[in-house]
């Protein structure tokens, strides 16, 4: 592979990991990339969880630098969701590929309907009591989440930011910092398997990883510094693109 060929995959690298972490579905920019350079598309979603974690990794540590954290609460919401990622990968996929482009741009269109409802304020900054009793909701919603995340994957990440937003009534701001803490722990095994299973180009997946880390980075700082408003923004145009796409719009 040429110099050139580097530097794609390392702008490719640099926008998905941007989209994924202000909203989700990078991946749909990346995937195709790394196809297109001849993997096949096990190899390219194994290879492009090098990028998805690395760009987790570098955006958990911008929130952090930022004073936006929350890792033990997190870590209660990614333990949740892991069983039901396990449960959903036993399942595997028993539709074909057209009806699960129709269920997932379903998906991401109510996804995008329940983002543009205003929320008044965070319950859990304005009360803390009450925000521990929705909590205990958002338990099994994050192992149903995950096994959808098991089953089809694809943009999980919008449905972790649709839950977080209206069972936690949280801002946006800390529901992408929890987002992209679930995710850099959620792909840990994943990745593990690919790489077992020999599903891993580790020279692509560490150039589009490369490229990931400066988005993650960014995205993060630009997700505190400009607020809900801008991550609102961000979320919708992505969401409604993936969608029209699924759909054949385009």
């Amino acid at each position: 592979m040429d110099l050139t060929s580097f530097i794609l995959l390392f702008g490719v690298g640099m926008i998905s990991a941007f989209v994924n972490v202000m909203a989700g579905g990078g991946s749909a920019l990346a995937l195709p990339v790394l196809i297109f350079m001849g993997l096949d598309s096990a190899l390219a979603n194994g290879t492009n969880r090098i990028a998805i974690l690395i760009q987790n990794i570098f955006a958990v540590t911008s929130f952090r630098v930022q004073d936006v954290h929350a890792f033990r609460q997190s870590l209660r919401f990614t333990l949740w969701a892991l069983p039901g990622a396990i449960a959903g990968a036993v399942l595997g996929v028993s539709i074909s590929d057209l009806w699960f482009q129709r269920i997932l741009a379903v998906v991401m269109i109510a996804t995008v309907m329940t983002i543009l409802i205003p929320q008044r304020k965070s319950i859990v900054e304005t009360e803390p009591a009450l925000g521990k009793k929705r909590e205990r909701w958002i338990y099994p919603i994050m192992v149903g989440i995950g096994i959808y995340g098991g089953f089809i994957q694809v943009s999980v990440g919008f449905l972790f930011m649709a839950a977080l937003y209206h069972v936690m009534k949280m801002n946006l701001v800390l529901v992408n910092m929890h987002k992209v803490t679930i995710v850099m722990i959620y792909m840990v095994p994943a990745l593990a398997v690919y790489a077992w299973t020999g599903n891993v180009n580790w020279l692509l997946g560490l150039t589009l990883g490369a490229g990931s880390a400066v988005g993650g980075w960014w995205a993060a700082r630009v997700s505190v510094k400009g607020g809900e408003s801008v991550i609102r923004i961000v979320l919708v145009v992505a969401i409604l693109i993936m969608a029209a796409k699924l759909l054949g719009l385009f």
